[in-house]
């Protein structure tokens, strides 16, 4: 059973074109295979999946594509079960990588957004712990390895629902569907037509082991990675090395864990000790000057002693003036008494030396009066005829 259905699109292609097939098959399992290396700079990747043609699955390459926007990433199909069906989700292009149905595509693609690389301003910068780079054609990278046991599984399920994989979309995934989105490019439209011809991509006759199941791109220099008979043995030799890397990484994690966090607890430690520097400095400086000083204080206090000393004594001769000053005001006080009293006595006395003295002068100026008076006394007597 078979059904096509599509949206229109729009004339600038942003707006997501949904294309729904759907079955009662379910498809294969994802096949194993390597990545190439990436050919030109600001390539990305584009998991392999299963396509349908309305009555067999064929298998669509891996490849490396030419975003059609700078700061755009790339969100896989996926085929979702539910409700006895088997339909599928086309991919497409947008600024987050979307919900993909929780199938681990490998390479940067566990299941749940992408940690393959991501966009630096008009850069994009290859994440070499995932990504299957050439150094001389690729110029920014980095190392990232925090995802790889985080997204470690055998689960090579290629569909979502029961018999699959479980996953739901998460907060950040529903905001990315909400996003506008662009169609997958010619590039990639051409690249799945030509798996549509190809007979050995069909399931039917690959038995779910396609020939071709990574290209690095179309048209251009094609290395392809054909998977024959003869190669099984070594791809197998080749995931059993992946794997026991992979053990070895998840053992070795552990252990790299602690060794970061010693060496983050000793740069926290060191950061610290650098901030503590100028405290423990300005404490010595107040250490030394608190030194300094009780130093001087030792140094002096003979002179203080001394001039203590000489201040008593002064103090002790203030005091005994004080006494004297007294004593004398005291012995002072009757003589002072005294001569108030002689000086009071005194007009006194000198008026009683006086007295006499004015009488004297008195009866000496009385007395040629008095002879004056005595002739005209006797004369004024005749007259009366005395």
């Amino acid at each position: 059973m078979f059904a096509f259905m599509a949206t229109p699109e729009t004339a600038d292609a942003r707006v997501r074109v949904a294309i729904v097939v759907r079955t009662h098959h379910a498809p294969p399992r994802l096949p194993y295979y390597s990545q190439p290396e990436c050919p030109y700079d600001g390539y990305l990747w584009v998991p392999g999946y299963w396509a349908y043609n309305g009555y067999d699955y064929y298998w669509v390459p891996g490849l490396w594509v030419d975003p059609p926007v700078d700061g755009y990433l790339w969100t896989p199909c996926y085929w979702g079960y539910s409700g006895g069906y088997y339909s599928f989700h086309r991919g497409y292009w947008g600024r987050n990588v979307g919900y993909y149905g929780g199938i681990n595509y490998g390479y940067g693609y566990g299941g749940s957004g992408f940690y393959g690389g991501r966009w630096s301003g008009s850069h994009f910068q290859y994440n070499r712990a995932v990504m299957n780079v050439n150094r001389s054609a690729v110029r920014y990278t980095y190392d990232d390895r925090r995802y790889l046991t985080r997204y470690k599984t055998n689960n090579r399920s290629s569909f979502n629902g029961t018999g699959g994989v479980r996953a739901m979309p998460t907060a950040r995934d529903r905001v990315a569907m909400r996003e506008n989105h662009r169609q997958p490019t010619s590039m990639q439209e051409n690249h799945r037509q030509a798996a549509s011809k190809n007979r050995n991509q069909f399931s039917s006759v690959n038995k779910g082991r396609p020939a071709v199941t990574a290209t690095n791109n179309i048209g251009r220099r094609g290395q392809v990675q054909q998977r024959q008979q003869q190669a099984v043995p070594q791809q197998r030799r080749q995931q059993q090395a992946a794997r026991q890397q992979q053990n070895r990484q998840q053992q070795a994690a552990p252990q790299q864990q602690r060794q970061q966090q010693r060496q983050q607890q000793a740069a926290r430690q060191q950061q610290n000790r650098q901030q503590a520097a100028p405290q423990q400095q300005r404490q010595q400086q107040r250490q030394q000057q608190a030194e300094r000083q009780q130093q001087n204080r030792q140094q002096q206090a003979p002179q203080q002693q001394q001039r203590q000393q000489q201040a008593e004594r002064q103090q002790q001769r203030q005091q005994q003036d004080v006494r004297q000053q007294q004593n004398r005001q005291q012995q002072a006080a009757p003589q002072q008494q005294q001569r108030q009293q002689r000086q009071q006595q005194a007009p006194q006395q000198q008026q009683q030396r006086q007295a006499p003295q004015q009488m004297q002068r008195q009866q000496q100026q009385q007395a040629p009066q008095q002879q004056q008076q005595r002739p005209q006394q006797r004369q004024d007597d005749r007259r009366q005829g005395r």
